[in-house]
């Protein structure tokens, strides 16, 4: 298994032959500029939330891939008015059983709207129950909030958390979330791309590092080996 970031809070988890895109936003992204999204196949994308910046390669990915979009239902149906309609329609404290695992859709402390303004109902994360016997908890753009405490007994191997602050919460708070999920392991996305969520990544690793959690900023491009 192994999660390979591509800028921003776009990561690809690869776990029993499937690729899982989440939020997938890189064309727009300066930082990202030197990655081809036509080489991106994914079987599945995750939507945690409609903004732009985590669907605004969507449909061209969608479109060159075939992949099944997972995401709240109004999305859902926000996507198939657009004319894609290989999608899978959730809610939050729902869960499905896919090919590659189950995937439950939890609670994140946001706001989501589509590009063109339309309703994008709540925003969400995901906890990736893979059939490698791994569980990643994707917590998608967030606040720290109590609910993640739900997610303590889930043997919670690796997190996804934001960690850019300004429109998510921040290193510290992020810090506190990995302790209320009881995961020891994480990795920081949501940071850089914009100058409110710059970044400084020895004082983010010193602060992790202090509270005895792994974490991983791998670069544009760069994977982690779960």
């Amino acid at each position: 298994m192994k999660i390979t970031f591509y800028g921003h809070a776009t990561v690809e988890l690869e776990t029993g032959g499937k690729k899982l895109l989440f939020d997938p936003f890189i064309t727009p992204n300066e930082l990202a500029k030197h990655i081809d999204i036509n080489n991106l196949k994914p079987d599945y994308i995750l939507l945690s939330h409609g903004h732009g910046d985590h669907v605004a390669d969507l449909a061209a990915i969608q479109k060159n891939s075939g992949a099944k979009v997972i995401c709240i239902a109004e999305i859902a149906g926000w996507l198939g008015a657009q004319g894609i309609d290989n999608t899978h329609g959730m809610n939050i404290g729902g869960s499905f059983k896919f090919e590659f695992g189950r995937v439950k859709m939890v609670n994140a402390i946001h706001s989501s709207s589509m590009p063109d303004g339309s309703y994008g109902g709540n925003p969400a994360g995901f906890v990736i129950y893979t059939n490698e016997g791994k569980n990643i908890y994707f917590a998608g753009d967030t606040a720290l909030t109590y609910d993640m405490k739900l997610l303590a007994d889930d043997n919670i191997d690796w997190a996804i958390l934001p960690i850019g602050d300004n429109y998510t919460m921040g290193v510290d708070d992020a810090i506190k979330a990995a302790g209320f999920v009881n995961c020891q392991n994480v990795i920081g996305v949501h940071y850089d791309t914009f100058p409110p969520i710059k970044l400084d990544k020895e004082e983010a690793r010193a602060k992790f590092i202090k509270a005895g959690i792994n974490i991983q900023l791998p670069e544009i491009g760069g994977s982690v080996d779960l």
